[in-house]
């Protein structure tokens, strides 16, 4: 069997990149919490663009309502922790990788070491944990990290980055003191603005805040996945343009459209504002359930 060595297993990148940026690349340490159904996805692609060193946690366990969207959710891997098949499934890529495990995921206690030496943050927690997704970019801010989050919403991907000394993920989605299904919703007006995906969406009984469930596919993962790497190219090599928040991207693939959205204030932003109202008010009709066709 053939030995690894990093310059083959990367070399057809080149081209895209420099060689001295791959050496970049290589030395650069990503942060990722999560590694669920974004967050697999998004440790296995980075590994494929050639990051060489990783802060990863996750305290969850496979089970099968994971295989619609989840990189390691397969038969052999039910019950299994995450972080372990991940880890597993990373170093099958690239066996040099440096990995820092965070089995109990992030908590405050483990916070700041989850972001030792860390270049770029990649948000891949699950969407209804606020409380310390708000600490993780709090922290990052305070630390100079950039801090992207990739949300998969229907058949795409919505896209915001917070850069240090620029707005901050509390001041653009306002999620203080708010119930846990108001800062639900704010955080899915925040993220889309544009709202592309809400036209196809044709069960809306699955949508189901007060229980921190939601329906999903498998692309828009993959397509979080590749978005997020890009910026993270970007911010790592220091060249292509960020477009930072307030400002933010939203790709839906099964409309074919993409919008560039920009709400200066955020949420407190008149339109968002409105934008709230309207879906607060959608969300709180009786939803019902779609009428079956027969054949």
């Amino acid at each position: 069997m053939t030995g690894f060595d990093y310059a083959t297993a990367f070399t057809r990148t080149l081209g895209w990149v420099t060689a001295l940026e791959s050496v970049r690349l290589r030395q650069a340490r990503v942060a990722i919490a999560g590694l669920g159904g974004v967050g697999g996805s998004h440790l296995l692609t980075l590994t494929r663009l050639g990051l060489g060193q990783f802060s990863l946690a996750e305290f969850d366990r496979y089970e099968l309502h994971n295989f619609n969207r989840q990189a390691g959710a397969y038969m052999d891997t039910v019950g299994q922790h995450k972080l372990d098949v991940m880890a597993r499934m990373a170093r099958g890529i690239n066996p040099e990788l440096d990995l820092r495990l965070f089995p109990a995921g992030v908590t405050t206690d483990n916070l700041a070491q989850f972001l030792d030496d860390v270049d770029v943050y990649v948000d891949g927690i699950d969407y209804f944990a606020f409380d310390i997704r708000r600490a993780i970019f709090a922290a990052c801010r305070e630390r100079g990290i950039p801090a992207i989050t990739a949300a998969p919403l229907g058949m795409g991907a919505a896209l915001l980055v917070f850069m240090p000394g620029g707005m901050s993920f509390d001041d653009y989605f306002q999620l203080q003191s708010q119930s846990p299904t108001e800062q639900a919703l704010r955080f899915l007006v925040g993220l889309a603005p544009s709202l592309l995906h809400a036209s196809y969406l044709v069960d809306s009984t699955r949508v189901r805040f007060g229980e921190q469930a939601g329906p999903s596919t498998p692309m828009a993962c993959e397509l979080c996945a590749g978005i997020a790497a890009t910026e993270t190219l970007k911010l790592l090599l220091g060249r292509g343009p960020i477009r930072a928040a307030p400002r933010g991207l939203h790709f839906d693939a099964y409309r074919g459209k993409l919008a560039r959205t920009w709400r200066p204030g955020g949420n407190r932003n008149p339109l968002q504002r409105l934008l709230l109202h309207l879906v607060r008010r959608r969300l709180q009709a009786k939803p019902q359930p779609p009428s079956e066709q027969q054949p």
